[in-house]
């Protein structure tokens, strides 16, 4: 399905913001961006770069005449953006965003949208640990997946239009259940970062010689912990805070794995430490073979830039609007 909009209206302009802005830029899905964003230094940075066509502080004004919203922000300022944004929401429209847990987004969010504009949550699953307007570029969703979780009675036409917004720009888009997508994140995503903060953690409160020699000899575990660790702390507070009852869970589960492993080490069980590597390094080879990572080897070294998403042709649906 081709795809395009009139006017992209991005509430949020950071990296995940800014690298829409600049795929759907370069893949000709739209006519207009409008930007909003409550400091007034976010959205001079994105003028500067010129990111969009319009630019405001009220995210009110931002959507007006918008065919497609997405919520850029912060998931902790969803519910007031939504209580802002709900009387100039127009007809038709899409309403999206890229939080990273979706429950909460459907809790928030869904009373707020009025009749006539169709509701989909999105999240996509890719990033850096850099964040701002400056962060974006437009190959970051390359070959990323896209969870899209439209709420119930949502027109399924729509649903596909941004499916097919988010695959020009490169995504494979999958479509689940709120509730299943936050369970699924929680353990992929939400808790390796917490554990990566943490460890990252144990080492701020080291003695001054100790955390020295630890950052002088950082093999590639420790420094990948800090890449994970140095990523937006406004956002992942905010997820932690919103997921909690899906990260508790994963979190108990991994207790007690760990628990099991503590005592394998203790007990110097070491047929039972290499069975449980074994069946990990299994896990690591299925993640290879879907295409989430490849096999090269990576001691520091820069990786390769991801592959441009191919062009698309264009199905242009005016009617009304903001047209350039």
């Amino acid at each position: 399905m081709s795809v395009h909009f009139r006017k992209l209206a991005l509430i949020g302009i950071g990296l995940i913001g800014s690298s829409i802005a600049l795929a759907a830029r370069r893949q000709g899905l739209v006519d207009t961006i409008s930007i909003a964003t409550r400091r007034p230094e976010t959205l001079e940075e994105a003028r500067e770069l010129g990111l969009g066509d319009s630019y405001t502080l009220d995210a009110a004004e931002a959507v007006q005449g918008a065919d497609l919203v997405i919520l850029c922000a912060p998931v902790g300022a969803y519910e007031g953006i939504a209580r802002a944004i709900a009387p100039a929401l127009p007809s038709g429209a899409i309403l999206s965003d890229v939080g990273s847990v979706k429950a909460h987004v459907v809790k928030v969010v869904g009373p707020h949208v009025p009749a006539g504009v169709s509701f989909v949550p999105g999240h996509p699953i890719a990033g850096t640990e850099h964040s701002g307007p400056s962060a974006g570029f437009p190959e970051l969703f390359a070959n990323r997946w896209c969870v899209l979780t439209p709420v119930e009675g949502t027109d399924p036409v729509q649903t596909e239009k941004l499916a097919a917004f988010w695959r020009a720009m490169g995504s494979k888009v999958e479509t689940m259940d709120a509730a299943h997508h936050d369970m699924v994140l929680a353990i992929t995503s939400h808790i390796p970062h917490l554990i990566a903060y943490n460890i990252v953690g144990t080492v701020a409160d080291l003695e001054t010689a100790t955390k020295s020699e630890v950052i002088k000899f950082s093999a590639s575990g420790f420094r990948d912990f800090t890449r994970i660790a140095a990523s937006d702390p406004v956002m992942w507070r905010d997820i932690f805070l919103t997921n909690r009852d899906a990260v508790l869970e994963m979190l108990g589960r991994f207790s007690e794995d760990l628990s099991a492993l503590q005592r394998h080490v203790r007990t110097g069980d070491g047929a039972a430490l290499e069975a449980m590597f074994t069946r990990t390094r299994a896990i690591r080879r299925s993640i290879i073979d879907a295409g989430q990572e490849t096999a090269a080897p990576d001691f520091g070294r820069p990786h390769d830039t991801p592959p441009e998403p191919e062009p698309v042709p264009l199905v242009r649906e005016h009617g009304g609007g903001d047209d350039a």
